[in-house]
């Protein structure tokens, strides 16, 4: 989410798809180095699986605090 390239990032991009949620570019261009993507399955409440998916490290990775809040003013992180 800090990321200089996470609108860019074709990582994130599919992390976006794998959510449902509207994606912060619809053209990602940037192809990241070594991405990292943790997938964690759990049990719901509701009794069903839920997957989670999160970019947890990438060697393209560079510092831009607060990039994604930049992109998305007004919403809350994604969780």
């Amino acid at each position: 989410m800090n990321c200089h390239w996470v609108e860019r990032c074709n990582a994130y991009h599919a992390v976006e798809k794998q959510h449902g949620v509207p994606h912060l570019n619809l053209t990602p261009n940037f192809e990241p180095k070594d991405p990292r993507i943790h997938v964690i399955v759990m049990g719901l409440p509701s009794g069903e699986t839920g997957i989670e998916w999160d970019v947890q490290a990438c060697e393209s990775f560079l510092e831009d605090h607060g990039r994604w809040l930049r992109l998305r003013p007004g919403e809350e992180l994604p969780t």
